[in-house]
Protein backbone atom coordinates (compact mmCIF):
# COMPACT_ATOMS: atom_id res chain seq x y z
CA UNK A 1 0.00 0.00 0.00
CA UNK A 2 1.44 3.44 -0.96
CA UNK A 3 1.52 6.44 1.62
CA UNK A 4 -2.08 8.60 2.00
CA UNK A 5 -2.71 11.25 -0.84
CA UNK A 6 -3.26 14.67 0.83
CA UNK A 7 -4.11 17.71 -0.93
CA UNK A 8 -2.79 21.26 -1.45
CA UNK A 9 -3.20 24.30 -3.49
CA UNK A 10 -0.10 25.43 -5.07
CA UNK A 11 -0.88 29.06 -4.63
CA UNK A 12 2.02 30.85 -3.47
CA UNK A 13 0.63 34.07 -2.04
CA UNK A 14 -3.09 33.90 0.22
CA UNK A 15 -5.12 37.05 1.23
CA UNK A 16 -3.75 38.68 4.36
CA UNK A 17 -5.90 37.52 7.91
CA UNK A 18 -6.13 39.63 10.15
CA UNK A 19 -6.10 38.84 14.10
CA UNK A 20 -7.17 39.82 17.20
CA UNK A 21 -4.15 39.41 20.05
CA UNK A 22 -6.86 36.86 21.20
CA UNK A 23 -7.31 35.00 17.83
CA UNK A 24 -3.35 34.99 17.72
CA UNK A 25 -2.55 32.89 20.87
CA UNK A 26 -5.69 30.46 19.87
CA UNK A 27 -4.30 29.97 16.43
CA UNK A 28 -0.83 28.61 18.12
CA UNK A 29 -3.08 25.77 20.17
CA UNK A 30 -5.12 24.54 17.47
CA UNK A 31 -4.31 22.58 14.53
CA UNK A 32 -3.88 24.22 11.13
CA UNK A 33 -7.27 25.28 9.22
CA UNK A 34 -8.48 24.35 6.15
CA UNK A 35 -7.54 27.16 3.30
CA UNK A 36 -9.70 28.13 0.62
CA UNK A 37 -8.43 26.80 -2.65
CA UNK A 38 -8.63 29.49 -5.93
CA UNK A 39 -10.28 28.57 -8.70
CA UNK A 40 -7.57 28.25 -10.93
CA UNK A 41 -5.79 25.95 -8.47
CA UNK A 42 -5.40 21.97 -8.80
CA UNK A 43 -8.30 20.42 -7.10
CA UNK A 44 -7.37 19.13 -3.77
CA UNK A 45 -7.30 15.02 -3.26
CA UNK A 46 -7.74 15.76 0.63
CA UNK A 47 -6.35 18.54 3.30
CA UNK A 48 -3.31 17.27 5.01
CA UNK A 49 -4.60 16.53 8.36
CA UNK A 50 -2.07 18.80 11.15
CA UNK A 51 -1.78 15.74 12.98
CA UNK A 52 -1.56 12.56 10.79
CA UNK A 53 -1.63 9.02 13.21
CA UNK A 54 -2.39 6.34 12.07
CA UNK A 55 -1.64 3.58 14.81
CA UNK A 56 -2.70 -0.02 13.86
CA UNK A 57 -0.92 -2.58 15.92
CA UNK A 58 1.71 -0.16 17.18
CA UNK A 59 3.31 0.31 20.92
CA UNK A 60 3.29 3.71 20.98
CA UNK A 61 4.21 6.73 18.83
CA UNK A 62 5.93 9.82 18.56
CA UNK A 63 5.76 13.49 17.66
CA UNK A 64 7.09 15.63 15.17
CA UNK A 65 6.76 18.84 14.90
CA UNK A 66 6.56 21.35 11.61
CA UNK A 67 5.88 25.22 12.50
CA UNK A 68 6.03 27.32 8.94
CA UNK A 69 3.36 29.60 6.90
CA UNK A 70 0.68 27.90 6.01
CA UNK A 71 -1.55 31.19 5.83
CA UNK A 72 -0.51 34.75 4.63
CA UNK A 73 1.60 35.34 1.60
CA UNK A 74 4.36 32.86 2.32
CA UNK A 75 1.22 30.09 2.61
CA UNK A 76 2.43 28.61 -0.54
CA UNK A 77 6.24 27.77 0.56
CA UNK A 78 5.01 26.42 3.55
CA UNK A 79 2.44 24.11 2.74
CA UNK A 80 4.95 22.32 0.29
CA UNK A 81 7.27 22.36 2.99
CA UNK A 82 4.79 20.75 5.26
CA UNK A 83 4.06 18.02 2.61
CA UNK A 84 7.90 17.42 2.63
CA UNK A 85 7.43 16.55 6.07
CA UNK A 86 4.57 14.58 5.61
CA UNK A 87 5.98 12.53 3.22
CA UNK A 88 9.56 11.82 5.08
CA UNK A 89 6.73 10.61 8.24
CA UNK A 90 4.68 8.66 6.25
CA UNK A 91 7.81 6.47 4.56
CA UNK A 92 9.15 5.60 8.09
CA UNK A 93 5.55 4.28 9.22
CA UNK A 94 5.32 2.41 5.97
CA UNK A 95 9.10 1.08 6.72
CA UNK A 96 8.76 0.77 10.38
CA UNK A 97 10.16 1.94 13.70
CA UNK A 98 11.62 -0.02 16.16
CA UNK A 99 13.41 1.33 19.32
CA UNK A 100 14.33 -0.81 22.32
CA UNK A 101 12.24 -4.15 21.18
CA UNK A 102 9.12 -1.40 21.24
CA UNK A 103 7.51 -0.48 17.69
CA UNK A 104 6.51 3.29 17.20
CA UNK A 105 4.70 5.24 14.77
CA UNK A 106 5.70 8.89 13.91
CA UNK A 107 2.42 11.43 13.67
CA UNK A 108 3.02 15.16 12.83
CA UNK A 109 1.83 18.05 14.61
CA UNK A 110 1.76 21.16 12.39
CA UNK A 111 1.34 24.79 13.24
CA UNK A 112 1.05 27.55 11.22
CA UNK A 113 3.03 30.82 12.86
CA UNK A 114 2.22 32.76 9.65
CA UNK A 115 6.08 33.78 9.20
CA UNK A 116 5.56 36.33 11.96
CA UNK A 117 8.09 35.86 14.88
CA UNK A 118 5.69 37.09 17.50
CA UNK A 119 3.51 34.33 16.33
CA UNK A 120 6.24 31.81 16.20
CA UNK A 121 6.66 31.84 19.97
CA UNK A 122 2.83 30.99 21.00
CA UNK A 123 3.73 27.95 18.30
CA UNK A 124 6.80 26.87 19.88
CA UNK A 125 5.70 26.51 23.03
CA UNK A 126 2.58 24.58 21.36
CA UNK A 127 4.65 22.28 20.18
CA UNK A 128 6.96 21.91 23.05
CA UNK A 129 3.10 21.22 25.06
CA UNK A 130 2.56 18.91 22.65
CA UNK A 131 5.82 16.96 23.75
CA UNK A 132 7.50 16.96 20.19
CA UNK A 133 11.06 14.92 20.22
CA UNK A 134 11.66 17.93 17.20
CA UNK A 135 10.49 20.84 14.78
CA UNK A 136 11.08 21.06 11.06
CA UNK A 137 10.85 25.49 11.34
CA UNK A 138 10.70 28.01 10.90
CA UNK A 139 10.82 29.38 7.19
CA UNK A 140 11.94 32.93 8.17
CA UNK A 141 15.44 33.60 10.04
CA UNK A 142 13.06 35.99 12.41
CA UNK A 143 10.62 33.31 13.36
CA UNK A 144 13.45 30.62 13.67
CA UNK A 145 15.80 32.84 16.07
CA UNK A 146 12.57 33.77 18.41
CA UNK A 147 11.35 30.20 18.80
CA UNK A 148 14.77 28.69 18.94
CA UNK A 149 15.54 29.54 23.10
CA UNK A 150 11.97 27.39 23.47
CA UNK A 151 12.93 24.77 22.00
CA UNK A 152 16.41 24.84 23.66
CA UNK A 153 15.00 24.86 27.15
CA UNK A 154 12.53 22.03 26.61
CA UNK A 155 15.34 20.02 25.15
CA UNK A 156 13.56 19.82 21.91
CA UNK A 157 15.69 19.59 18.44
CA UNK A 158 15.11 22.02 15.88
CA UNK A 159 16.24 21.84 12.02
CA UNK A 160 15.47 24.29 9.77
CA UNK A 161 15.05 24.13 6.30
CA UNK A 162 15.11 27.74 5.29
CA UNK A 163 16.41 30.04 7.95
CA UNK A 164 19.60 31.21 6.56
CA UNK A 165 20.82 33.84 9.29
CA UNK A 166 24.44 32.65 10.89
CA UNK A 167 23.02 34.26 13.99
CA UNK A 168 21.22 30.71 14.52
CA UNK A 169 23.42 28.35 14.66
CA UNK A 170 26.38 31.02 16.23
CA UNK A 171 23.72 30.75 19.46
CA UNK A 172 25.76 27.13 20.01
CA UNK A 173 22.65 25.18 21.18
CA UNK A 174 23.37 21.40 20.61
CA UNK A 175 20.35 20.63 19.64
CA UNK A 176 20.01 23.28 16.23
CA UNK A 177 20.70 21.79 12.30
CA UNK A 178 19.87 23.67 9.41
CA UNK A 179 19.66 21.49 6.03
CA UNK A 180 20.68 24.55 3.46
CA UNK A 181 24.13 27.10 3.71
CA UNK A 182 23.95 30.42 5.96
CA UNK A 183 23.56 33.59 4.57
CA UNK A 184 27.00 34.41 5.02
CA UNK A 185 28.22 31.92 2.62
CA UNK A 186 25.31 32.66 0.16
CA UNK A 187 26.21 36.58 0.53
CA UNK A 188 29.73 36.14 -0.32
CA UNK A 189 29.36 33.72 -3.26
CA UNK A 190 26.75 36.50 -5.07
CA UNK A 191 29.31 39.11 -4.74
CA UNK A 192 31.69 36.93 -5.84
CA UNK A 193 29.86 35.90 -8.80
CA UNK A 194 28.90 39.33 -9.01
CA UNK A 195 31.92 40.95 -9.64
CA UNK A 196 33.65 38.06 -11.38
CA UNK A 197 30.74 37.13 -13.95
CA UNK A 198 29.37 40.25 -14.19
CA UNK A 199 31.92 42.39 -14.02
CA UNK A 200 30.16 44.72 -11.58
CA UNK A 201 31.91 47.86 -10.45
CA UNK A 202 29.30 49.51 -7.82
CA UNK A 203 26.73 48.40 -5.83
CA UNK A 204 23.70 49.21 -3.56
CA UNK A 205 22.01 47.51 -1.10
CA UNK A 206 18.31 47.46 -0.03
CA UNK A 207 17.71 45.27 3.07
CA UNK A 208 14.14 44.10 4.79
CA UNK A 209 15.81 45.07 8.50
CA UNK A 210 15.20 41.47 9.51
CA UNK A 211 18.00 39.29 10.50
CA UNK A 212 17.74 36.78 6.88
CA UNK A 213 17.60 40.28 4.83
CA UNK A 214 19.68 42.43 6.67
CA UNK A 215 22.25 39.84 7.42
CA UNK A 216 22.63 38.57 4.02
CA UNK A 217 22.79 42.10 2.15
CA UNK A 218 26.09 43.18 4.69
CA UNK A 219 27.49 40.37 3.56
CA UNK A 220 26.76 40.95 0.35
CA UNK A 221 28.08 44.38 1.17
CA UNK A 222 31.34 43.65 2.85
CA UNK A 223 32.52 40.64 0.12
CA UNK A 224 31.77 43.41 -2.93
CA UNK A 225 34.38 45.97 -1.48
CA UNK A 226 36.70 43.26 -0.52
CA UNK A 227 36.71 42.35 -4.03
CA UNK A 228 36.99 45.59 -5.22
CA UNK A 229 33.96 46.78 -6.16
CA UNK A 230 32.03 50.31 -4.50
CA UNK A 231 29.02 49.60 -2.50
CA UNK A 232 27.32 53.57 -3.31
CA UNK A 233 24.69 53.09 -0.67
CA UNK A 234 22.92 50.88 2.33
CA UNK A 235 19.31 51.49 2.50
CA UNK A 236 16.87 49.34 4.74
CA UNK A 237 12.68 49.45 4.53
CA UNK A 238 10.12 47.62 6.21
CA UNK A 239 9.69 44.06 5.47
CA UNK A 240 6.06 44.57 5.24
CA UNK A 241 6.50 47.67 2.54
CA UNK A 242 5.42 47.81 -1.19
CA UNK A 243 6.94 51.15 -1.33
CA UNK A 244 10.36 51.68 -2.20
CA UNK A 245 10.45 55.11 -3.95
CA UNK A 246 12.91 56.54 -1.25
CA UNK A 247 15.87 54.43 -1.90
CA UNK A 248 15.59 53.80 -5.28
CA UNK A 249 15.54 57.55 -6.08
CA UNK A 250 18.58 57.62 -4.23
CA UNK A 251 19.75 55.29 -6.22
CA UNK A 252 18.94 56.58 -9.29
CA UNK A 253 21.40 59.36 -8.70
CA UNK A 254 24.03 56.96 -7.59
CA UNK A 255 23.99 54.94 -10.76
CA UNK A 256 24.97 51.20 -9.94
CA UNK A 257 25.71 48.48 -12.08
CA UNK A 258 23.37 46.27 -9.84
CA UNK A 259 20.87 46.56 -7.09
CA UNK A 260 21.28 43.79 -3.90
CA UNK A 261 17.68 43.26 -2.43
CA UNK A 262 18.17 41.07 1.02
CA UNK A 263 14.06 40.43 1.83
CA UNK A 264 11.31 38.09 0.57
CA UNK A 265 10.66 37.06 -2.85
CA UNK A 266 6.87 38.88 -2.75
CA UNK A 267 8.88 42.06 -2.31
CA UNK A 268 11.39 41.39 -4.78
CA UNK A 269 9.07 41.22 -7.39
CA UNK A 270 7.69 44.82 -6.40
CA UNK A 271 11.07 45.93 -6.44
CA UNK A 272 11.91 44.63 -9.42
CA UNK A 273 8.62 46.43 -11.32
CA UNK A 274 9.88 49.90 -9.27
CA UNK A 275 13.18 49.70 -10.61
CA UNK A 276 12.34 49.49 -14.37
CA UNK A 277 9.16 52.40 -13.62
CA UNK A 278 12.08 54.68 -11.98
CA UNK A 279 14.11 53.53 -15.13
CA UNK A 280 17.36 53.06 -13.27
CA UNK A 281 19.62 50.63 -15.15
CA UNK A 282 20.83 48.46 -12.50
CA UNK A 283 20.46 44.91 -12.72
CA UNK A 284 18.97 43.08 -9.53
CA UNK A 285 20.03 40.46 -7.15
CA UNK A 286 17.65 38.89 -4.93
CA UNK A 287 17.92 37.45 -2.11
CA UNK A 288 17.73 32.84 -1.59
CA UNK A 289 14.45 32.15 -1.57
CA UNK A 290 12.78 34.43 -4.22
CA UNK A 291 13.26 31.08 -7.25
CA UNK A 292 9.36 30.62 -7.83
CA UNK A 293 6.33 31.69 -8.99
CA UNK A 294 5.04 34.90 -6.81
CA UNK A 295 8.19 37.08 -8.10
CA UNK A 296 7.45 36.22 -11.72
CA UNK A 297 3.95 36.68 -11.22
CA UNK A 298 4.43 40.47 -9.17
CA UNK A 299 6.98 41.16 -11.28
CA UNK A 300 5.77 40.11 -14.93
CA UNK A 301 8.21 41.21 -17.60
CA UNK A 302 10.22 43.17 -15.61
CA UNK A 303 11.44 39.85 -13.96
CA UNK A 304 13.82 39.21 -16.93
CA UNK A 305 17.24 39.62 -16.02
CA UNK A 306 17.21 39.71 -12.19
CA UNK A 307 19.59 36.73 -10.47
CA UNK A 308 18.99 34.63 -7.09
CA UNK A 309 21.53 32.17 -5.88
CA UNK A 310 19.75 29.70 -4.20
CA UNK A 311 20.85 26.36 -2.17
CA UNK A 312 21.19 23.10 -3.68
CA UNK A 313 21.60 21.58 -7.09
CA UNK A 314 18.42 22.61 -9.84
CA UNK A 315 15.84 20.15 -8.99
CA UNK A 316 16.62 18.06 -12.11
CA UNK A 317 19.92 17.68 -11.17
CA UNK A 318 19.48 16.70 -7.83
CA UNK A 319 20.47 12.74 -7.23
CA UNK A 320 17.13 12.27 -5.63
CA UNK A 321 14.62 14.46 -7.49
CA UNK A 322 13.12 11.73 -9.97
CA UNK A 323 12.00 9.52 -7.48
CA UNK A 324 10.84 12.42 -5.02
CA UNK A 325 8.85 13.98 -7.20
CA UNK A 326 6.92 11.15 -8.22
CA UNK A 327 6.42 10.17 -4.54
CA UNK A 328 4.99 13.45 -3.70
CA UNK A 329 3.06 13.88 -6.92
CA UNK A 330 1.56 10.87 -5.82
CA UNK A 331 0.54 11.48 -2.26
CA UNK A 332 -0.18 15.63 -3.26
CA UNK A 333 -2.19 18.32 -5.71
CA UNK A 334 0.82 20.83 -5.11
CA UNK A 335 3.66 22.31 -6.86
CA UNK A 336 7.15 21.05 -5.35
CA UNK A 337 8.78 24.33 -4.21
CA UNK A 338 12.18 24.07 -3.99
CA UNK A 339 12.44 24.42 -0.07
CA UNK A 340 10.41 21.33 -0.04
CA UNK A 341 13.15 18.83 -0.54
CA UNK A 342 15.55 20.22 2.47
CA UNK A 343 12.53 19.91 4.44
CA UNK A 344 12.18 15.97 3.82
CA UNK A 345 15.77 16.20 4.36
CA UNK A 346 15.00 17.58 7.57
CA UNK A 347 12.63 15.40 8.74
CA UNK A 348 15.04 12.71 7.48
CA UNK A 349 17.84 13.81 9.60
CA UNK A 350 15.38 13.54 12.38
CA UNK A 351 13.96 10.35 12.11
CA UNK A 352 17.46 9.01 10.44
CA UNK A 353 18.71 10.12 14.29
CA UNK A 354 16.48 8.23 15.86
CA UNK A 355 16.91 5.16 14.27
CA UNK A 356 20.69 5.38 14.74
CA UNK A 357 20.54 6.67 18.37
CA UNK A 358 17.71 3.74 19.53
CA UNK A 359 16.43 6.12 21.63
CA UNK A 360 13.56 8.60 21.52
CA UNK A 361 15.70 11.20 23.93
CA UNK A 362 16.03 14.00 22.03
CA UNK A 363 20.09 14.96 23.49
CA UNK A 364 20.73 11.05 22.36
CA UNK A 365 18.60 11.94 18.80
CA UNK A 366 20.82 14.96 18.81
CA UNK A 367 24.22 13.60 19.36
CA UNK A 368 23.76 10.95 16.61
CA UNK A 369 22.72 13.70 13.79
CA UNK A 370 25.62 15.19 14.46
CA UNK A 371 27.45 11.85 13.10
CA UNK A 372 24.65 11.37 10.49
CA UNK A 373 25.74 11.10 6.93
CA UNK A 374 23.22 10.14 4.14
CA UNK A 375 21.92 10.49 0.77
CA UNK A 376 19.05 13.20 0.64
CA UNK A 377 17.09 14.37 -2.48
CA UNK A 378 19.78 17.29 -2.90
CA UNK A 379 22.98 15.81 -2.16
CA UNK A 380 24.80 14.53 0.85
CA UNK A 381 23.69 15.72 3.94
CA UNK A 382 25.93 16.02 7.23
CA UNK A 383 26.13 18.82 9.49
CA UNK A 384 29.29 20.54 11.13
CA UNK A 385 29.70 20.91 15.12
CA UNK A 386 27.23 23.98 14.88
CA UNK A 387 24.65 22.21 12.86
CA UNK A 388 25.25 23.91 9.63
CA UNK A 389 25.63 21.69 6.47
CA UNK A 390 29.28 20.33 5.38
CA UNK A 391 29.68 20.75 1.50
CA UNK A 392 26.97 22.67 0.42
CA UNK A 393 26.32 23.47 -2.99
CA UNK A 394 24.50 26.44 -4.56
CA UNK A 395 22.73 27.45 -8.12
CA UNK A 396 22.72 30.70 -9.77
CA UNK A 397 19.68 31.38 -11.06
CA UNK A 398 18.73 34.16 -13.80
CA UNK A 399 14.90 34.98 -15.27
CA UNK A 400 14.99 34.76 -19.10
CA UNK A 401 11.47 35.19 -20.74
CA UNK A 402 9.83 35.25 -17.60
CA UNK A 403 10.94 31.65 -16.23
CA UNK A 404 13.73 30.79 -13.93
CA UNK A 405 16.76 29.25 -15.98
CA UNK A 406 20.09 28.01 -14.07
CA UNK A 407 23.15 29.63 -15.10
CA UNK A 408 25.92 28.23 -12.55
CA UNK A 409 26.68 25.63 -10.38
CA UNK A 410 28.85 25.90 -7.46
CA UNK A 411 30.22 23.26 -4.69
CA UNK A 412 31.64 23.77 -0.95
CA UNK A 413 32.12 27.06 0.90
CA UNK A 414 33.50 30.22 -0.18
CA UNK A 415 37.08 30.41 0.99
Amino acid sequence: MGPPRHGMSWLRRGSAVLLTWAAVAAMAVTAVNALSTPAWAAPAKRDVPAVTDEADSVDDTLAIGFAGPLSGASMAVGRSMQNGVQLAVDEANQRGLRIGGKSYRLKLVSQDDRADPGTAEYVARYLVGQRVIGVVGHWTSGTSLVAAPVYHAAGVIQVTPSAMSRKLTSLSYPRIFRTIPNNESVGRLAADYAIARLGVKTVVTIDDRTPFGQGLAEQFARQAEAQGARVLGRYSVSDKTSDFNAPLMEARKQAPDLIFFGGLDWQAGILAKSIRRLKLEARLMASAGTVGLPFLMRAGADANGALVLEPGPPQDKMPGWKGFRQRYSQSFDSNIDLYAVFAYEAAQAIIQGIRQAGSSAPELVARAMHRLRFEGVSGTVAFNEEGDLLNPTFTMYEVKDQRWVPVERFSGLPR
